[in-house]
C-alpha cells in the first residue's frame, strides 16, 4: 500500500516537503514583507488601513513600551480583544520583544478568566475597555502587574460625530469598570516610540500559548513555537500557491477572531507572510453590517465556519455582492454540510473547501483542494511535510477505507502542553504521533473523512466546548446532585447542549439552573435546554454514559 496515498492529490508544483528553517521567527517573516511591499495595505478595520510600514513602526513602539516597563524574554502578554488594529500591533510588538502571546478570548466570564490568567501567568494584559469590568473582578487574583486599556475605536480615528452607528452600537455594550493603575494603548505607543532594542529570538522560542480543552476537557495552553507557526504558514503557502498569484495584491475577509487559532495563522499570519490585506470584522453577528462592508472589496479569499457561511447566504445582500475575483473560500472549525456548500457555489460560483485542523498542530493539517469543482464531503487531504497515520484502540494503523483515530506527525505539531507533562505523554504516540481523539477514514486517493470528532467535545459555531467544564459548573449549583452535558445537531450551531441533571433540591428549575450556568460559562458554553431525571445512565465502574444520554436526546428532537 503507498504509505502517503493523498500526495496524488498535490498539483505539480507543490512540494511533498517544504525546508524549516530553525531561525526564522514570525515577526521575521513581517521584516521580510515590509521590506518588499512597505505601502501595501496590511490590516483593514471599519475603513481604516495600517500600511505595512506603518504596521512594523507601531508594532515596534509597543514592543519598546514593553522594555520599557521591564518585560523580559519569556513573559507570556495576554489580548483579550475582538477583530480590531490592535490586535495586530500588540502581537507582533510583543513577539518582537520576545514574549509569549496568550490568546484569551472576550466573551470569557470571570472564571474562566482568572483561570487562563494564572495558569499562563501572564504579566501583561491588553484588554478592550468593553470586557474591562469582567477583569476588574479578577485582576487582584492573578499574576498580572500592567493592565493595557484600548477601545474599538482608537486606532481608527473616529472622533465625535465621525463614529458610525456600528461602532456606536459597541460602544453602547461597555460597562463601567475601575482599573486606576491601568495604560491606555496609545499611551504605550507614546512612551515606546524609538525605544525598541532588538531581542535575539529563535524558532524554538514558544510565540504562543494557545488554550484549547484538548481530548480531556482539562484546558491547557498548547505550546506554539515561532518555528510551528512559521511552518505551517509555509505548509499552507505551498498548498495555495497553485491557485492565486502571489505577486498580486490579495484582499481576505476576516470575520472569525484573530485570537481563534483557525483565523490566527489564516487570516493573520498567512496573508502577512504574501503581503496581503486582512479585513477585519469586529462583530460578525450583525450580518447585515458585515455584509455592507465585504461588499465594498474585490476580495480573493474568504475563511469561516458552517455557521457563518448559512447566515451570509441567507441574506439577500451577500447574494447582491461581486464574487467574480474569489479565488479560494476556506471552511473550518466546524463541520460543512453540503447544503451551505452546494448554496454558496451556486450563489459565488466558489467551491467551499473544507479544511482540518487543531490547536496544538499550529493548526492546519489537511486542506482539499481549491480547483475542486464542487463539495466533496472531506476534510481534505494532509498538506506538505505532514505524516498522518490513522490508528485502531490497539494502535496499530488501519487500512484504507477503515476508520481509525487520526495521529498527526510535523513541524506544526505542539512540543505540548505548558506545565503538563502528564497531558503531554498521553497526548503523543510512543513513536512521535500526535493523537488527535478525532475518528476519519481515508480513501485511495487520500482524501480524509471525518467520522466523529473527540467523543465528548461539543462544537458549538466553531467553538470547542467540553463537557467536563460545564458540568463542574453546574455540579457546583447547591441543588445539583449529578450531571452530564452532550452535544445534539443544530441547524444554526452545529450543535446546541443539552444538560441531564439528577436533582439534589427538588424544586430546582430549569431556568435558574441555565441563569446559574450563564453567570459562570461563556454564552456559547451555556446550555440550551436542561432535562431532570432520576438516574443518569452509568457504566460498570461509575462512569456516566454520555453516549447514551446523546442517543437518547437525538431521538427525542426527531420525534
Amino acid at each position: 500500500m503507498n504509505p502517503k496515498p493523498w500526495l496524488k492529490q498535490y498539483p505539480p508544483d507543490v512540494p511533498a516537503e517544504i525546508v524549516v528553517d530553525p531561525a526564522m521567527t514570525i515577526h521575521g517573516v513581517l521584516t521580510q514583507t515590509v521590506a518588499r511591499h512597505p505601502q501595501r495595505p496590511s490590516f483593514t478595520c471599519m475603513g481604516h488601513t495600517l500600511t505595512y510600514k506603518r504596521l512594523d513602526e507601531l508594532s515596534q513602539a509597543f514592543a519598546g513600551w514593553l522594555q520599557s516597563v521591564g518585560v523580559q524574554k519569556g513573559a507570556r502578554v495576554a489580548l483579550m480583544m475582538p477583530n480590531i488594529l490592535q490586535y495586530p500591533i500588540c502581537l507582533f510588538g510583543l513577539l518582537r520583544a520576545g514574549c509569549v502571546a496568550v490568546n484569551v478570548n472576550p466573551l470569557y466570564k470571570a472564571r474562566e478568566l482568572q483561570y487562563q490568567l494564572n495558569d499562563s501567568g501572564a504579566e501583561i494584559i491588553v484588554v478592550v475597555e468593553n470586557y474591562a469590568r469582567t477583569l476588574e473582578t479578577v485582576l487582584d487574583k492573578t499574576q498580572v502587574r500592567r493592565v493595557v486599556i484600548t477601545s474599538i475605536g482608537e486606532e481608527l480615528g473616529f472622533k465625535g460625530i465621525f463614529i458610525d452607528f456600528a461602532l456606536r452600537h459597541l460602544m453602547k455594550k461597555i460597562k463601567s469598570y475601575s482599573l486606576p493603575n491601568s495604560i491606555l494603548f496609545s499611551q504605550t505607543l507614546k512612551i515606546g516610540n524609538g525605544k525598541f532594542k532588538p531581542v535575539e529570538v529563535v524558532g524554538d522560542d514558544i510565540a504562543f500559548l494557545q488554550y484549547t480543552g484538548g481530548t480531556t476537557g482539562v484546558s491547557k495552553g498548547a505550546i506554539l513555537t515561532h518555528t510551528n507557526m512559521v511552518a505551517n504558514q509555509n505548509q499552507v503557502l505551498a498548498w495555495v500557491a497553485p491557485y492565486i498569484d502571489l505577486q498580486e495584491r490579495q484582499v481576505m475577509i476576516t470575520p472569525l477572531p484573530l485570537y481563534h487559532v483557525f483565523s490566527l495563522l489564516a487570516n493573520c499570519l498567512l496573508m502577512t507572510t504574501i503581503g496581503a490585506e486582512s479585513i477585519l470584522i469586529t462583530d460578525p453577528r450583525n450580518i447585515p453590517k458585515m455584509v455592507a462592508e465585504i461588499g465594498k472589496y474585490r476580495f480573493s479569499v474568504i475563511s469561516g465556519v458552517n455557521t457563518l457561511y448559512n447566515a451570509l447566504l441567507n441574506n439577500a445582500d451577500f447574494r447582491k455582492i461581486d464574487f467574480s475575483n474569489l479565488k479560494i473560500t476556506l471552511g473550518g472549525g466546524m463541520s460543512i454540510q453540503r447544503s451551505v456548500a452546494d448554496r454558496w457555489r451556486e450563489v459565488t460560483g466558489n467551491t467551499l473547501s473544507e479544511a482540518y485542523g487543531l490547536t496544538e498542530t499550529s493548526p492546519a493539517v489537511a486542506v482539499n483542494p481549491f480547483n475542486l469543482d464542487a463539495y466533496n464531503g472531506s476534510i481534505g487531504v494532509p498538506i506538505p511535510s505532514t505524516d498522518l497515520v490513522l490508528r485502531d484502540e490497539n494502535g496499530k494503523n488501519v487500512a484504507l477505507g477503515e476508520v481509525g483515530e487520526i495521529g498527526v506527525a510535523g513541524p506544526q505539531v505542539t512540543k505540548g502542553y505548558w506545565q503538563r507533562d502528564d497531558e503531554t505523554q498521553r497526548a503523543f504516540s510512543s513513536d512521535g504521533y500526535f493523537m488527535t481523539g478525532d475518528l476519519a477514514r481515508m480513501d485511495e486517493n487520500g482524501f480524509l473523512q471525518l467520522v466523529e470528532r473527540k467523543k465528548d467535545m461539543i462544537l458549538v459555531s466553531g467553538y470547542n466546548v467540553y463537557p467536563n467544564e460545564i458540568e463542574a459548573v453546574a455540579s457546583s449549583h447547591p441543588g445539583v446532585l449529578e450531571c452530564a452535558a452532550v452535544g445534539i445537531p443544530n441547524e444554526r450551531t452545529g450543535e446546541k447542549i443539552k444538560l441531564y441533571v439528577v436533582k439534589k433540591n427538588s424544586e430546582l428549575a430549569e431556568d435558574e439552573l441555565i441563569k446559574y450556568c450563564r453567570t459562570n460559562l461563556a454564552g456559547y458554553k451555556v446550555p440550551r435546554a436542561i432535562e431532570f431525571r432520576d438516574e443518569l445512565p452509568k457504566s460498570h465502574v461509575g462512569k456516566i454514559l454520555r453516549r447514551v444520554l446523546r442517543e437518547d436526546a437525538i431521538k427525542q428532537e426527531a420525534s
